[in-house]
């Protein structure tokens, strides 16, 4: 299809998974990402048998997975008293990895502080300290989703873990839409720990940083309440320079996938037809 292949969220066509693979199928995608944190696809109610069944039904409509959804959401690895039965699902979700035949799963690990010293900082360290080691230990990838915290910070958090166990599924979007950060600059900082990506497109409404924009303060300042602070749009109607990011992309050498994530919209399915055909476009001159 080109020069890197294109997969997308199942959840994101809003059907039943085995309709979502037939419907992704028909588009020419290649891989799908599956969230599998709760209902029938979490660990503890998706057996080895229904595992093998879906991922021999993905293979016969000629996918594969790229990566598994494994965000636990409610902020993440922030909160200390959560984190023991956080961080022993994400295990038993990152196990699932070898069943589905994909190295990767994409999480949200809360906001990373800028400033070292937080007591989020350290955390946020110890909690995914375990993970790396845990997905070293399986030869899989617990790859952070890039948005809450501009690359160069997120960079720094990782190589202070010694491991690339804990990884990054650069989201070119969610820069744009919360830090500013520029998804280009973002590729550089981070090469050495990019494992998946996903496609999707956005633009930033209003200036109040990833610590507002994630809810990190409570209360949210009256003078935010009720404003809306970003918004994702199609590929192509947004602040993500595809052309460039994808160039950059490769340049450092990634050739894995560029996973198509479309979270609101009317017709997430034609949004995600749309978004194939931009990437095309834009592979098409590198």
């Amino acid at each position: 299809m080109g020069y890197f292949p294109i997969g997308a969220i199942v959840d994101s066509f809003k059907m039943e998974t085995h309709e979502a693979i037939k419907k992704a199928a028909s588009m020419g995608i290649e891989g799908l990402q599956i969230y599998c944190t709760k209902g029938i696809h979490a660990p503890e109610n998706f057996s080895k048998a229904d595992r093998r069944e879906l991922l021999n039904f993905a293979k016969d409509h000629g996918l594969r997975f790229s990566a598994i959804c494994g965000d636990l959401g409610g902020g993440g690895f922030t909160h200390p008293e959560l984190n023991p039965e956080k961080i022993e699902k994400s295990k038993r979700i990152i196990d699932m990895c070898a069943d589905l035949e994909t190295g990767v799963v994409t999480t949200h690990i809360g906001v990373v502080p800028e400033d070292k010293n937080h007591e989020r900082y350290k955390i946020l360290q110890e909690a995914c300290h375990e993970l790396a080691m845990y997905a070293d230990s399986v030869g899989a990838k617990f790859a952070i989703e890039t948005g809450p915290e501009r690359s160069i910070v997120l960079k720094e958090f990782l190589d202070s873990l010694g491991s690339t166990g804990v990884s990054v599924n650069l989201d070119p979007a969610n820069l744009v839409m919360v830090t500013g950060d520029d998804p280009v600059g973002a590729v550089y900082n981070l090469q050495k720990y990019i494992v998946h990506t996903h496609a999707k497109d956005g633009v930033k409404l209003l200036d109040v940083g990833p610590e507002i924009a994630y809810r990190v303060v409570h209360p949210v300042p009256e003078e935010f309440q009720g404003k809306k602070f970003y918004q994702e749009v199609p590929l192509g109607q947004g602040s993500v320079d595809f052309p460039k990011y994808l160039a950059a992309l490769k340049d450092i050498g990634y050739k894995g996938f560029l996973t198509i994530e479309r979270e609101c919209g009317e017709d997430p399915a034609a949004d995600i037809g749309i978004a194939v055909e931009h990437l095309k476009r834009s592979m098409a001159g590198l």
